[in-house]
């Protein structure tokens, strides 16, 4: 796998500190390292949040030693701060970061582009294609970090991360790792301040200049063909160029093919070089234009007399997740656009897609006896309770989690959603400019942790009359079920001080703080009589709901629905929307996936819904 491959690189390059926070689809790169973690000797943790991950990683760095960080591209953001001014104090020993793009998106809420972030921040970016060059750039990354002390971002997208390809590792069982770095040397280099940042300023734009001219003499940058028509490309999108040419016999004579592995600096030179003789250039790369970009600001300054086919005129997708079918289709276009009377063909399928049914449907749900639904519902229950007693509507704001997916019919329980964390400081602005309707704020515990504690501070202190609810299952559960600090336990295992929520939420100041069990058999009735209450509570109010991820936590209990007592009135399918609940002819029935959570049986007018018999 294009993760496991990067961790292997990382060990390779002798890693001694690896920090991070999961998020699809860069997880599996430090749960690999951790794997490995007691025979290398490498200290290994899930921070709190990427900036914090950053941060650690930045203070082993400065002590000489070599350190990776692990996040997904929206984690780049939160992580940005401290990574803008560390490119230019930069470091001592080695500093990787793998930022994981997603362009599609698959599992996030935006499709932002790395490549773009490195030129803004003026830090190296590698952008592997497969498995086996992630596992190569990745040592690179560690080289000229050590070399030039800078950090470098290792740029993957979900298809390289995802991807599984052979990688034949160098070193099998390279030594442990003795020493962390050889110690932190005081120097007015680490304290940045404005006479600093305008020193360094220049020495960084010179270590630009020279990352250029090294990046055009490696063989990651490759030249292919000899035709006059280019074609320009990075990452997963040189493998379907490459694919897609191939459906021609004589390619190599039509096209020149100029795939590059270094995105930043833009390896001047070597593309300058494969420009000569070409008198019109395709450019393939997803999301952004930047090579795009770069390579108009390199023809224009060289004056090559060279088109070019790309975003900016409309030849390829804007947005989006590209495969070799559109590649195909992109290409053609911009042939058809310059005369070209050839045209790329698609791959017959071995199979006729006329034959095959169509995929099914499966909208996200939360799972078959998630915690969240129960106080999803349970809030939905008291707002109805308080908007009959104070004729006022309630405003749900949610946050990043699998509580996403209460905003799904039938909760229809998340009015918005932007990143992490801010479901609760958006509740607080909203009671500002809607101070007649009542906020409530979903979180989950290790969102709570990650960025929840400063918007909840910010809450109590400019005293905004929200309710917070801390969904608290006890894992990481979006990403894998990684550890947070609230579990107790570390990234390698080791037991660790638990921090219980509601001791961090009465010391932020708030005054009505509430726990409730959501494992009791009866739990929906204390749900919603809490909710209730903390609805009623003037002032910020916090509820953290305990329970566990249905994922990782089975029960012994199965609920089944008594026939001959049910009346087919549907009503636990269309409340709950629970997975495990279907129609059977006329009447609902409860399939294998329950795992006894009970909240059917609560709701049910009938009392049709009982424990009994076992699995099917």
């Amino acid at each position: 796998m294009g993760n496991e491959a990067i961790a292997l690189g990382a060990i390779e390059a002798g890693v001694q500190v690896a920090t991070g926070y999961p998020g699809t689809p860069s997880t599996e790169a430090l749960e690999t390292v951790i794997r490995y973690a007691d025979r290398y000797g490498i200290y290994i943790e899930w921070s709190s949040n990427e900036k914090v991950a950053l941060e650690t990683a930045v203070g082993a760095a400065y002590s000489g030693a070599k350190a990776f960080v692990t996040m997904k591209q929206v984690g780049l953001n939160v992580a940005s701060d401290p990574l803008m001014s560390l490119s230019y104090i930069g470091v001592k020993g080695a500093l990787v970061l793998l930022v994981a793009d997603d362009p599609g998106p698959h599992s996030s809420q935006t499709e932002q582009d790395t490549r773009v972030f490195g030129h803004f921040a003026n830090i190296p970016v590698l952008d592997p294609a497969t498995p086996l060059e992630a596992y190569e750039l990745t040592k690179l990354a560690f080289e000229l970090s050590h070399e030039f002390e800078i950090p470098v971002i290792l740029r993957t997208t979900t298809r390289v991360s995802h991807s599984c390809g052979d990688v034949e590792v160098a070193v099998a069982e390279p030594e442990p790792v003795e020493a962390v770095g050889e110690g932190f040397v005081k120097d007015r280099r680490w304290t940045i301040f404005p006479r600093l940042t305008a020193e360094r300023h220049p020495w960084l734009e010179s270590v630009q200049a020279q990352l250029s001219e090294r990046f055009s003499g490696l063989p990651f940058n490759t030249v292919s063909g000899s035709g006059r028509i280019g074609i320009l490309a990075s990452g997963v999108s040189a493998l379907y160029v490459k694919e897609a040419v191939e459906t021609v016999s004589d390619f190599e004579e039509l096209f020149t093919l100029f795939r590059i592995g270094t995105v930043y600096p833009f390896p001047e030179k070597a593309v300058l070089s494969s420009l000569r003789g070409i008198d019109r250039l395709i450019v393939a790369e997803e999301l952004d234009p930047y090579l795009e970009e770069q390579v108009l600001q390199l023809i224009g300054k060289a004056h090559l007399p060279v088109e070019v086919y790309g975003k900016k005129n409309g030849f390829f997708p804007v947005s989006g997740e590209y495969n070799v079918d559109l590649v195909i289709d992109s290409i053609n276009s911009a042939l058809a656009a310059f005369g070209e009377s050839l045209r790329l063909s698609h791959a017959s399928p071995a199979v006729s897609m006329e034959k095959l049914p169509p995929l099914p449907i499966r909208a996200p749900t939360l799972c078959a006896g998630c915690m969240h639904r129960t106080v999803f519902y349970a809030f939905k229950q008291a707002a109805k309770q308080f908007k009959k007693e104070a004729q006022t509507d309630t405003i749900f704001s949610g946050d990043i989690g699998c509580y996403t997916l209460g905003n799904a019919y039938p909760l229809n329980m998340v009015d918005t959603c932007l990143c992490m964390g801010a479901g609760v400081s958006i509740a607080g602005g909203l009671f500002r400019t809607n101070p007649k309707a009542k906020h409530v704020a979903f979180i989950g515990d290790s969102t709570f942790f990650h960025s929840g504690i400063p918007a909840l501070v910010n809450v109590v202190y400019n005293g905004a009359d929200i309710t917070l609810a801390v969904l608290d299952n006890r894992t990481t559960a979006m990403t894998g079920h990684q550890p947070h600090p609230g579990i107790g336990l570390t990234a390698l295992g080791s037991a660790s001080k638990a921090i219980e929520i509601a001791d961090v939420v009465r010391s932020c100041g708030v005054e009505f703080v509430r726990t409730v069990n959501t494992l009791e058999a009866d739990s929906l009735g204390s749900c919603v009589k809490t909710a209730k209450e903390a609805m009623n509570f003037k002032g910020p109010s916090v509820i953290v709901f305990k329970g566990r991820c249905a994922g990782i936590t089975k029960s012994d209990r199965y609920y089944r629905i008594k026939s001959d007592d049910c009346t087919g009135c549907g009503f636990c399918i269309k409340e709950l929307g629970c997975p495990a609940i279907s129609l059977d002819s006329d009447k609902p029935v409860i399939n294998d996936s329950c795992i006894g959570c009970g909240l059917c049986a609560q709701i049910c007018p009938s009392e049709a819904i009982c424990i009994g018999g076992g699995k099917l």
